[in-house]
């Protein structure tokens, strides 16, 4: 049920902000819209920032399951443009209104785990430290989100297959020869 409501909360949020910008939509036209009590909302969100940053958070999820090895990492990359793609308007409104901060937090955590798994992966057998590891996929983590947060104040209108294939060949080789850099450092 909680989930339920949660999510029940979230699609009345993206009905809302097709119609307004997100600085105008209050608590009570999202608990009207979906039938919901105000203590409903209080229950599982704080305000309707921590609804926004849950709804990205819970969207890049489902764009990212099984997409976290090596193999994989590009097309889980993509999936993430894709998901903010579709949610264009929900994206882009939240992007106005909330602070840079706040976007910024919501991306770097969405791309370290990526980046985490797929260090994690390439770096089996390897004498590497765990610091080391963490500051790889810190390291690459910024590049993603610039680019990500590039394509979006730009309003999305550069192909981000573009993007990605750039990306992917921007990176290809680049974690394992820092991971064996590190290792040699040891």
């Amino acid at each position: 049920m909680s989930n339920t409501t949660k999510q029940a909360l979230e699609a009345s949020l993206k009905r809302m902000l097709l119609q307004k910008p997100l600085d105008k939509i209050t608590i009570r036209d999202i608990t009207e819209d979906c039938g919901v009590s105000r203590m409903a909302f209080y229950y599982h969100f704080k305000d309707i920032y921590d609804l926004v940053e849950w709804s990205c958070v819970e969207d890049a999820a489902r764009a990212l399951q099984g997409k976290k090895t090596y193999d994989t990492w590009q097309e889980g990359l993509e999936q993430i443009f894709e998901a903010v793609l579709e949610n264009k308007a929900f994206v882009l409104n939240a992007f106005r209104c909330i602070s840079r901060d706040q976007m910024e937090r919501f991306l770097f955590q969405l791309t370290y785990g990526l980046l985490r798994d797929v260090v994690e992966e390439k770096s089996q057998g390897v004498d590497i430290a765990e610091a080391d590891k963490a500051f790889i996929a810190e390291f690459y983590k910024y590049s993603f989100v610039g680019v990500m947060l590039d394509w979006i104040r730009q309003g999305m209108q550069a192909d981000y297959r573009m993007i990605v294939q750039k990306v992917g060949a921007t990176m290809r080789g680049n974690i394992a020869n820092s991971i064996q850099n590190f290792a040699a450092q040891a």
